[in-house]
């Protein structure tokens, strides 16, 4: 893991704030979602992409009866080639 040298505290009500260096950098934006992750004794933040349920795909991810899945996925469901 890289250290950045950023240090922020944590406010009363468990809140950090990301600087807008490293938004930018991971391009995150205002009303995004974030992934929190527990590694051993580190807090691991990253951006929220939603993944098909059956082969972890990225590429045009819809929802369907609740779940995140994809085209060729769905395709597969229905019985399609």
């Amino acid at each position: 893991m890289k250290s950045t040298g950023i240090v922020r505290k944590v406010d009363e009500l468990g809140r950090i704030v990301l600087p807008i260096e490293l938004r930018r950098t991971l391009d995150i934006g205002e009303k995004d979602a974030v992934e929190i992750y527990v590694d051993g004794s580190s807090i691991v933040l990253k951006k929220y992409r939603p993944t098909c349920i059956f082969c972890d795909s990225i590429r045009d991810v819809g929802v369907f009866k609740g779940k995140n899945i994809c085209p060729k996925c769905l395709r597969e469901l229905r019985g399609e080639k």
